[in-house]
């Protein structure tokens, strides 16, 4: 079934590289203090490293489609890990990132095209979506290791908020997007199980789902609050307190009047 890809379908791409590369250095620079402003290199890193994670979220969806039927997914582009392949760029990486500045929360968007007509099985429909949100949970725990795992001593101060904060996107993105509402992954895990009649009836909204997530999370207090009780209980599980990802945001936010030095960085 991989036959038809060509070996250039799967080179990774130089602009994921590049970011890899942007993430290292950043992360580097706020392990050694070497940035002038740590609130910047904390930026770099943790938006870098959420860039990354979007990459990978895509990526998962495309592999796994490609081994349940889809030989279209490698000359699309998805297999390189670059985000300018995706259907969606603006979707797909812009609007994320600017939930991130905006509200400090973890929401991916619509990306690859799936030629699902080639995929044969319920099951496999419903893997497919289900890859991105585990990716993001696997990407997760990779940043709350050092936390459940007590392995923080001689870990800088700045570092352990940044990865704290990078660790909420992540939880955030993983929950969120395994919401079954139309548009998201959640709703996709479901949808080949539904009947015709109710996929054509819901099929219009889909185009509205990460507008519903993003109303109900920002205008409605009860639902942000609930929605960030749960975050925080899942990352105190982790080892992550809520000082860490409320640091981490804070160092994040670095053009704002809380600076590096808030949380005694």
């Amino acid at each position: 079934m991989t036959t038809a890809i060509r070996k250039s379908d799967r080179r990774v791409s130089p602009v994921f590289l590049g970011i890899a590369a942007v993430t290292a250095v950043a992360g580097w620079a706020v392990w050694t203090d070497f940035a002038a402003s740590v609130g910047f290199a904390v930026f770099l890193f943790v938006t870098g490293g959420w860039i990354t994670s979007l990459c990978l979220h895509e990526y998962a969806h495309a592999r796994t489609a490609l081994h349940s039927g889809d030989i279209t997914i490698g000359a699309k582009g998805y297999l390189t890990l670059n985000p300018l392949k995706y259907t969606h760029a603006l979707l797909s990486v812009v609007l994320p990132v600017i939930f991130v500045i905006l509200g400090g929360i973890g929401l991916p968007g619509g990306a690859v095209f799936i030629e699902r007509h080639r995929i044969r099985g319920r099951w496999k429909h419903s893997l497919i979506s289900a890859a991105g949100p585990l990716t993001n949970v696997l990407f997760a725990l990779a940043c709350t290791a050092p936390f459940w795992l007590h392995a923080l001593s001689g870990v800088p101060t700045a570092f352990r908020y940044a990865l704290g904060f990078l660790a909420l996107l992540q939880v955030t993105a993983a929950i969120l997007n395994s919401l079954p509402i139309p548009g998201l992954d959640g709703y996709g895990v479901i949808e080949p199980w539904l009947s015709y009649k109710v996929r054509r009836q819901v099929e219009p909204f889909a185009r509205y789902g990460l507008l519903a997530v993003f109303v109900l999370l920002f205008f409605i207090p009860q639902v942000n609050r609930a929605f960030f009780d749960t975050i925080d209980a899942i990352l105190g599980a982790l080892g992550v307190s809520d000082v860490d990802s409320y640091c981490g945001r804070n160092l994040f936010s670095f053009w704002t009047s809380r600076n590096e030095y808030y949380c005694g960085t």
